[in-house]
């Protein structure tokens, strides 16, 4: 990016080159990402020019009115990446690439059609019965639990925030509970999107789409009543690549953050005083520990991203046409401007935890998602009564990464039992 002299290494002060940006990166984002937002807001104000992996420039949006704003002017703010003034500097192994990489699917269109492929998805969504939805979840849940409640201790990220969800997602789709082959596509589903040391993330996702593109041809031939057959039979007539794509984009954005948000979720029952004392007594809700967490631990931190239209003004910055801006949903959210004294109520739900706008998570998946999260919750502290920490509060730890709010682990213990 040059300044207006063709000069490359003075860029202007409104370019996120500049030499104030900040990298997108680091530990503090990991374990204490709200006091760098709020130092960044005090430094840059609403809108921050930071450096992502590799030095690449973009904007972060860290306010509330600036994200919504954002959100809600596709004509400005678009999300076809192909815009980005930036792909020249990307190498082909970049370790963002598989977010901001263009694919086919419904996370890049624009216009009227993101509106066709986002209307198939909702139409086919809205067909979940939630009740029915709770009653399969709570199943689920009673599964996992049994695969640990005799040992008296259990890592519950990995044994059951990830299963769950990932399974629930799979049964919405149409997928069988009891196969094999669906436990591998949960393992890869995993993989793909929360990768471990040693583990073949884009192995797995190839995986992933060869198993869904079986299950998109399977339904094709004998539909049932799940959300590919509705796909499949929309008057829209996607064709089964375009349907695959869209229904991975769907479970991704199901599975990941809605085990992070159930995470999240217990970790705060579990150390915070005002809930752990009042939950057994039915005194807090696990809605209002639910609803807390999108305020203030949301699982989705950063959503990489916008790709201005043309040179335009946000936050007193100036954005030039194609400069990648990068949504701060959870800075957003703690914004002083719209808490005031730090004070979040858990009562609202005016969050941008699931993005807003015309790209916002498809109505109804946010209550679709809730659904998920509640049961899992409420079920795992039926099941499990006494319930506590198996480590001091302290020494639970984030996931490296500036994207998803997760912890590595949530060790627990209670007393045995047979399910």
């Amino acid at each position: 990016m040059s300044d207006p002299t063709g000069s490359p290494s003075a860029p202007p002060p409104g370019c996120p080159a500049h030499g104030s940006a900040v990298q997108l990166a680091g530990l503090q984002y990991q374990q204490t990402p709200s006091q760098l937002y709020r130092s960044l807001r005090r430094e840059h104000g609403p809108v921050a020019p930071v450096l992502l992996d590799g030095d690449i420039p973009a904007w972060l949006v860290l306010g509330y009115p600036e994200v919504s704003y954002v959100t809600s002017h596709d004509e400005l703010f678009a999300r076809d990446s192909r815009r980005w003034n930036q792909w020249d500097a990307i190498p082909p192994d970049w370790p963002l690439l598989p977010y901001v990489g263009y694919q086919p699917s419904v996370l890049f269109t624009e216009g009227t059609e993101h509106q066709r492929r986002a209307g198939v998805i909702t139409q086919a969504l809205e067909g979940v019965d939630q009740f029915e939805l709770a009653r399969e979840c709570e199943l689920i849940a009673g599964q996992l639990i049994s695969s640990f409640a005799g040992s008296g201790e259990a890592e519950l990220m990995s044994t059951y925030a990830h299963a769950l969800p990932a399974r629930g997602v799979l049964w919405m789709c149409g997928m069988p509970q009891d196969s094999t082959d669906t436990e591998q596509l949960v393992d890869d589903l995993r993989i793909s999107l929360d990768a471990g040391e040693g583990d073949d993330p884009v192995a797995a996702y190839m995986r992933v789409g060869e198993r869904i593109m079986q299950l998109v041809k399977e339904k094709r031939e004998r539909p049932g009543s799940d959300v590919t057959s509705r796909m499949l039979l929309d008057p829209a007539g996607l064709g089964d690549e375009e349907i695959v794509q869209d229904l991975i984009s769907v479970i991704a954005a199901a599975q990941q953050p809605t085990a992070n948000w159930i995470c999240n979720t217990l970790r705060l029952l579990l150390t915070d005083e005002r809930f752990a004392l009042n939950v057994s007594g039915g005194r807090v809700s696990v809605g209002e520990a639910l609803n807390e967490v999108l305020w203030l631990d949301t699982p989705t931190q950063n959503f990489i991203g916008r790709w201005a239209v043309r040179d335009t003004q946000l936050g007193g910055r100036l954005i030039r046409e194609g400069d990648c801006l990068v949504l701060g949903l959870a800075a957003a959210n703690t914004d002083p401007q719209i808490w005031p004294e730090s004070h979040v109520g858990a009562e609202n739900s005016a969050h941008l935890s699931f993005s807003n706008g015309e790209h916002r998570c498809p109505y109804p998946a946010p209550l679709l998602a809730d659904v998920m999260a509640r049961t899992a919750v409420e079920t795992l502290l039926e099941r499990l009564p006494d319930l506590v920490l198996a480590v001091e509060a302290g020494e639970l730890t984030w996931r490296p990464s500036v994207w998803m709010r997760g912890l590595t682990s949530l060790p627990v213990r209670f007393t045995p039992t047979v399910q």
